[in-house]
This record gives C-alpha cells, sequence and structure tokens, in this order.
C-alpha cells in the first residue's frame, strides 16, 4: 500500500512510514532554508538596530542643541518651550519610524506652539493674561500673519528631503525581513513533499541509508519545489538596488546630519525674524484676539529648568562616522546577497545532502 517509495524488491518501509517522512522533509527544508536565511536576516536587523541607534544619538544631539538655543538665548521662554522642542524631535522619531505622519505637521505644530511663548515672552513681554482660550487665538494667528516668515518653511522642505530617505530606508529594511520570513515560511506543495521523500529516504526501504541523492536529481527537485520562492530573484535585485540608492541618498547632499544639527539656526532665524516685525505682528493680533491684560515690570525667569549644553561634539562625530561606516558595510553585503533567491536551490543542495566525488548515488529510482 505504499504511495510514494514503491519498488519492485521487498520493502522495510509502510504506509505510516511514509506519512512520518512527509513531515520530516517538510520540517527538514524549513530549517535548511532557516540556516541559509539566518546570515542574511541577522545581517538586516544589525543594520536596522545600529542605524536606529545612532540615529537615536544624532537626533538627542540636536535636541540638547535646540534646548540650549532657549536656555542661553531666550531664558524668558526655555522652561515653556521644552515641551514644543520635545514634541518636535519625538514626532521626527516617529516619522523615520514610519508612522503616519508628515514632517510638514510636525514643524508646523511646533511653530503653532512656539507663537504663543515667543509673543507673551519676548515681543510683549508684560503679559499675564496667558488664558488657554487666548492661547488657542495665537496658535491660530500664527497660521494666518506667519510671524516666522520664510524660515518654517525652509525648515519643512530642508528636513523633509533629509529624512525622506532615512525614512524609506527604514520601512525598506522592515521589508525586507518581512519577506525573508514568508519565504521561510512557504508552504510546500503535497507533490513537492512526495519527490523529496522519493529522493530522501526511499532509499531508506531498501536498506540503503548511507546512499545520497544524485546532484543533477537534487537540484531539479528542490527547483521544482523552490519555484515559487525562486521567482522573487527579478524583484530582490530591485530591492538591492532600491537599498543601494537610498543609502546613496541619505550619504549624498540632502544629510540627515547637517539638517538635524541646522534645527537649532532654523528657530534661532525664525524668532528673530518675528522679534523685528515685533510692533506689526502685535497690531494684528489685537485685532484679531483682543489686548490681554498687561504686568508693569520684568517677567521673573526663575524656575528655569536648566538644560545639559550641547557638549556632546565627540558622541556627534562617532554617530556621524558610525552611520557612515555602517551604511558602507551594510550595501556592500546585501549587493553579494543579489542572487540569494536565484541560488536557493543549488545552496540546498550543497553540503552533506549529496553525494559528492563518488561514484555511486541515488536517482529516485535506484542506486547509479
Amino acid at each position: 500500500d505504499l504511495q510514494i517509495c514503491q519498488h519492485r524488491a521487498p520493502t522495510c518501509c509502510t504506509k505510516k512510514m511514509e506519512e512520518s517522512y512527509q513531515a520530516a522533509v517538510r520540517r527538514e527544508r524549513t530549517q535548511s532554508i532557516q540556516a541559509l536565511n539566518f546570515e542574511l536576516k541577522y545581517m538586516i536587523v544589525g543594520h536596522i538596530t545600529a542605524f536606529q541607534e545612532a540615529f537615536e544619538s544624532l537626533l538627542r544631539f540636536a535636541e540638547n542643541r535646540t534646548s540650549s538655543l532657549f536656555e542661553t538665548a531666550y531664558r524668558p521662554m526655555a522652561k515653556e518651550a521644552a515641551e514644543p522642542v520635545k514634541e518636535l524631535f519625538t514626532d521626527i522619531s516617529l516619522y523615520i519610524l514610519g508612522a503616519e505622519t508628515t514632517v510638514e505637521s510636525a514643524v508646523l505644530r511646533f511653530f503653532d506652539s512656539l507663537f504663543p511663548l515667543v509673543y507673551s515672552r519676548l515681543i510683549n513681554p508684560g503679559i499675564t493674561d496667558l488664558s488657554e482660550d487666548y492661547t488657542e487665538c495665537l496658535r491660530l494667528t500664527r497660521q494666518d500673519i506667519n510671524p516666522f516668515g520664510r524660515y518654517s518653511k525652509n525648515m519643512v522642505t530642508e528636513l523633509s528631503k533629509s529624512l525622506w530617505a532615512s525614512r524609506m530606508l527604514s520601512q525598506a529594511l522592515s521589508l525586507g525581513i518581512e519577506v525573508i520570513n514568508t519565504t521561510e515560511h512557504a508552504a510546500l506543495t503535497k507533490e513537492c513533499s512526495k519527490a523529496l521523500v522519493k529522493m530522501q529516504y526511499c532509499p531508506h526501504c531498501q536498506g540503503l541509508t548511507l546512499i545520497r541523492p544524485c546532484v543533477g536529481y537534487c537540484l531539479n527537485v528542490m527547483r521544482g519545489c523552490l519555484a515559487s520562492v525562486s521567482e522573487l530573484d527579478a524583484q530582490w535585485r530591485e530591492y538591492i538596488s532600491t537599498l543601494e540608492y537610498l543609502t546613496n541618498e541619505m550619504a549624498a547632499s540632502h544629510d540627515l546630519e547637517i539638517a538635524l544639527t541646522g534645527i537649532r539656526n532654523s528657530i534661532n532665524e525664525a524668532i528673530l525674524h518675528a522679534q523685528l516685525n515685533g510692533p506689526q505682528l502685535s497690531t494684528t493680533v489685537d485685532k484679531v484676539c483682543g489686548q490681554p491684560k498687561q504686568q508693569e515690570g520684568n517677567l521673573s525667569s526663575d524656575n528655569i529648568v536648566p538644560v545639559k549644553e550641547a557638549t556632546e561634539i565627540q558622541t556627534f562625530v562617532m554617530a556621524h562616522a558610525s552611520l557612515n561606516n555602517k551604511r558602507r558595510e551594510f550595501i556592500n553585503y546585501m549587493k553579494r546577497s543579489r542572487t540569494f533567491y536565484a541560488s536557493i536551490a543549488e545552496r540546498l543542495c550543497d553540503g552533506d545532502l549529496v553525494m559528492r566525488d563518488s561514484s555511486t548515488c541515488w536517482n529516485g529510482e535506484d542506486v547509479v
């Protein structure tokens, strides 16, 4: 009653053993594909981690530089500006990691939060009535009167260019892991399971436990079994080319590091622009939001949270170098894996599975 290992000679197999063999080849194939995938997956996961660590380091450096701007140049609003600054850098981080947000919304939200502070602490330092309604009115007015001139739009443009490639690379790396995981668990068809049993275990039914499949026979069976996986070849090559393009974009003129560290200067220029146009802004705001309560004398700047000075130049240089080195290492490795899916059958038939340097092997029917 054998279905797969039918042979003229007496056999030591049963139908139940054939079923066990089918379960065994499915398990073995999954394990052997996982072993092939391991190095590639390890490299991608390692690069995702290294990329994120270097990026977080750059982000912290840029955030500290930006916070120190308020501590040193705009002390009256330093404490209240800490939260909007933190939110801005959190939004940038989320954008790079693929969140459903845009650089423009993050930057404009920051300037919306900044305007009430600039207006009440720098342009009109006597204002005491910063009620929720008045603050909200200032936030909404910011969009109409554009107190920060071209600087807010320039910041959006610069950051969008440099962060786009980083976001795409981050998403592309995650996609690579997804593809590899999917191929590891690609289900084998019944025909494939039977062909693998015939190739690997049918000799056992004749007591031939040491004989191994012929190389050509193994390649034919594996190519048939992995036809759907090897179809990924063209897309995988294209994927590697895209990774190469994105890493080059990151290292090109729209450099991520330069853009992040330039945030401080952009914000400074924007605040200076608003201060220079203070009288005109006050006139417009009074018409739209009404006149707030005033207090004589200067506003106390006590209770300002001291911000860590940006003395992390060494950390920044190391993170910058680390990111560049990781890019180069990674793309060189990935270029070598271009033929990964085209050559998967050859690599599975390599090693212990087939008979090499011997005159006898199993051809699916007999020893030849």
